[in-house]
């Protein structure tokens, strides 16, 4: 009894707390140059916090975070280190959680795990965040020693929409911060903050037409649980209400840009079989249960889970090998050059591979990995190992490979196998150990060899600023094969691709055209039926750049660009993967 009564006595408290937190905050204002009122929220470790406690400070930052946000997991130990410098100089740093899937549990967590020294709270109902305008996450206003809003809005440039550039141009916030320490305006008081919209919970429709648990849940195990649950790729899990209802505005958006789920290709040219784009209709239905205010509806329409594979999702390999004896450190910060690790499998003799899957060590630093194989005798290129020596595969929208039916892919014996590894920092010391999983069936099995093939070009240069520099790459069918998937690749500067097959009778198709290419999603494009390409049909790859300012992802519009394994390098491969009759068959 003793212990009911404690905890709603606490419960009572904090009820009063967070009403007497809004009544301050609606008085408050975020707009610049405005006097940001008092406000008063619940900290992690049970105190409560007040812009009154720092009265004395000569700068206050207010940051918006979310406990699953990307760009706030790369941003928390940037802000940590910035309050840190700061501290000697008058600055105190507070961080607000304002969405309402984030618990108070998960909030704490992330405080633990970036070791955040300042007062981190939670901000229920997003009532301050209302009061001062807050949007996204990470967002941060600078208060100045009138609690005035001298400056609002990202942290710096590096973070953008869907992805994180190389290096940082400006600190927007510490160039403020400086500006406003030495007594001066601030340059550029406000810039769009970059991040994730803060989750609001609005009250749903009474009688919607489109609810969760009759329509969306279906559609999000369909489209998004795949990468969108626990220990996979997604930054958030999508497999219950609650977590997505959070998340509902985030949600339309990244649809309605068509940035999720991630599929390039033209719908104009090509069937395949792994089309993740959302139908019309799906999407209607989103829009429409985002716009009713996310309603749960009637429980028991929800449909039973979706079950996955744990472990290796193609079954348990016959070999496992790893990329190193031990794992490679990955730093805080950083770019890091593409790290190369050769192995020997001890493959005494051919082996033909049915199966592979590429499972990163973590996932949280693993932006792809390519695995290749170096046939024996085989110079120490790279780059001619990638022209056809790809056998396994890690990166966002790459499922793991697989041959059809009665086809396998040939390793010969001798054959070292390569791990490229592309690492990206996220603010704090990592480490890492990939591992490669294959399966291997009997040659006298085998009807069809699977080959993995590209058509490259390594002999260009994008000039400094060009905005659309075309490369072309092609390949010419000795033999009949058949057509069985298209993986374009480029680095930052990708812009466009296209694969185009010229038959001998004259005929022209468009194979796979990808207007919008992205870095970010290795996708391999899976033909819906596999196709011939007859003995001397070409199979031209056109591939276009942008090396202009224009492009957001640009590590260096004044570069001239040359080919290279690194990621500020660039690279034009069309891969492909066709079937031949195996030797003797």
């Amino acid at each position: 009894m003793a212990t009911n009564m404690t905890r709603n006595c606490l419960t009572l408290a904090l009820l009063a707390l967070l009403a007497a937190g809004s009544a301050q905050a609606e008085e408050a204002g975020g707009a610049l140059g405005s006097q940001v009122a008092p406000f008063k929220l619940p900290a992690v470790g049970g105190a409560t916090w007040s812009l009154n406690d720092v009265a004395d400070a000569k700068l206050v930052v207010v940051a918006f975070i979310g406990t699953e946000c990307p760009l706030v997991r790369h941003y928390a130990p940037r802000l940590e280190a910035l309050a840190q410098a700061y501290a000697s100089r008058g600055a105190r740093f507070v961080a607000i959680d304002s969405n309402a899937q984030d618990s108070a549990d998960d909030i704490a967590e992330l405080t633990r795990e970036f070791e955040l020294t300042f007062p981190v709270l939670r901000d229920e109902g997003a009532r301050v965040a209302d009061a001062l305008g807050a949007t996204r996450t990470p967002e941060v206003l600078l208060l100045d020693a009138e609690r005035r809003v001298r400056y609002r809005g990202r942290i710096d440039d590096q973070g953008r929409v869907g992805f994180v550039r190389l290096d940082v141009d400006r600190h927007d916030l510490k160039e403020a911060m400086e500006e406003l320490l030495a007594g001066k305006e601030v340059s550029q008081p406000e810039l769009a903050p970059i991040g994730c919209l803060i989750g609001r919970r609005r009250e749903p429709a009474k009688a919607p037409t489109v609810t969760y648990a009759k329509e969306v849940s279906r559609i999000f195990q369909r489209r998004c649980i795949e990468c969108h649950r626990t220990g996979e790729l997604g930054p958030f899990s999508m497999e219950s209400y609650d977590e997505v209802a959070g998340w509902a505005d985030m949600i339309r958006e990244v649809v309605e840009q068509e940035r999720m789920p991630p599929w390039f290709a033209n719908p104009e040219h090509g069937q395949f079989s792994n089309v993740a784009r959302l139908t019309k209709e799906e999407k209607e239905q989103i829009f429409a249960w985002v716009d009713a205010g996310a309603p749960l509806g009637d429980p028991s329409d929800l449909p039973e889970p979706r079950q996955f594979v744990e472990g290796w999702n193609i079954g348990e390999p016959d070999q496992v090998v790893a990329m190193a004896d031990k794992p490679y450190q990955v730093p805080a910060e950083g770019t890091i050059n593409y790290q190369h690790f050769v192995v020997d499998p001890g493959w005494k003799e051919d082996k033909w591979l049915v199966k592979a899957e590429v499972r990163p060590g973590n996932r949280t630093v693993v932006h792809h990995v390519f695995v290749l194989c170096y046939p024996p005798g085989e110079r120490n290129s790279f780059m001619i190992a990638f022209d056809g020596g790809l056998i396994g595969a890690y990166a966002p929208g790459i499922r793991p490979f697989e041959t059809p039916p009665g086809a396998a892919r040939r390793i010969p014996a001798g054959s070292k196998v390569v791990f490229q590894m592309h690492y990206t920092t996220n603010g704090r010391a990592q480490e890492d150990l990939t591992k490669v999983g294959f399966t291997f069936c009997d040659g006298s099995e085998v009807k069809q060899e699977y080959l993995a093939k590209g058509a490259s070009y390594w002999l260009f240069a994008i000039p400094p600023g060009a905005p659309n520099h075309e490369v072309r790459a092609t390949h010419k069918f000795e033999e009949d094969e058949i057509l069985v998937n298209l993986l374009p690749h480029m680095h930052l500067r990708g812009k466009s691709f296209r694969y185009v097959a010229r038959y001998p009778d004259g005929r022209r198709e468009v194979l796979l055209d990808v207007p919008r290419y992205d870095f970010n999603w290795q996708i391999q494009y899976e033909l819906a039926e596999p196709k011939l390409m007859p003995k001397g049909t070409v199979l031209e790859c056109t591939a276009h750049y942008d090396n202009s300012a224009a492009n957001p992802a640009n590590p260096n519009p004044k570069a001239l660009v040359t080919p290279g394994e690194q990621t500020w390098h660039e690279m034009m491969i069309g891969w492909y993967s066709t079937l031949t009759p195996a030797a003797g068959k």
